[in-house]
């Protein structure tokens, strides 16, 4: 009995200290010659390769790409991607747009409104900026005035002369904006109601 309990402890023992089964690795050389290992020499690291079982079966391929390989395949998954964004988006538009309104009418009604709070914007700074061009011509014939009468001009009316301009200069950018942004209402508008159209029939 003792001997039989021996002999399973030392079949145990022989099995535990046995190496667990390496994987196999596949590869081709620059000559086209297939290689197997347990271990990939470093020369072959950036080639395709398959890992094997025990019985030789692939179990594993992983391909390695060259440089343009992987550009084109980052080219790729970006187009992919932002294509998909873009899919994304407009369904969330369509969803929007046959959501926020009933009628083509509706469209009109919202453009007329945001259209109108443009146009009190722009004549808003269209008042302010004639009073700045008054309010400069004011301040520059002061100076002429002066410059012809051999007076020396004060440095302050320099200042309000330089403060004027730059002030005419912010309200043509800030009104330049908003035509600008007059333009961009009715386009999307426009848009708005020929994509409305097309999805509602109406």
């Amino acid at each position: 009995m003792m001997k039989y309990n021996l002999l399973i402890i030392l079949v145990i023992s022989a099995a535990m200290s046995l190496p667990a089964a390496a994987k196999t690795f596949k590869w081709v050389d620059d000559q086209g010659r297939t290689h197997y290992g347990e271990i990939i020499p470093p020369e072959y690291a950036n080639k395709d390769r398959q890992t094997l079982n025990k019985s030789g079966t692939v179990i594993k391929s992983q391909e390695v790409l060259t440089p343009e390989e992987h550009r084109i395949k980052e080219a790729e998954s970006a187009k992919n991607n932002a294509e998909a964004a873009t899919i994304r988006d407009q369904k969330r538009y369509d969803k929007s747009l046959t959501s926020t309104y009933s009628s083509v009418e509706e469209i009109e009604l919202s453009r007329t409104r945001n259209i109108q709070q443009v146009d009190a914007r722009i004549n808003s700074l269209k008042t302010r900026l004639k009073m700045a061009q008054s309010s400069l011509l004011t301040l520059q014939k002061d100076a002429n005035a002066r410059t012809k009468s051999g007076q020396k001009i004060p440095s302050s009316l320099h200042d309000d002369i330089t403060e004027a301009q730059s002030l005419m200069t912010r309200l043509q950018l800030d009104l330049d904006k908003q035509n600008a942004d007059r333009l961009e209402v009715e386009k999307r508008f426009e848009a708005d109601k020929a994509r409305y159209k097309e999805l509602t029939g109406k």
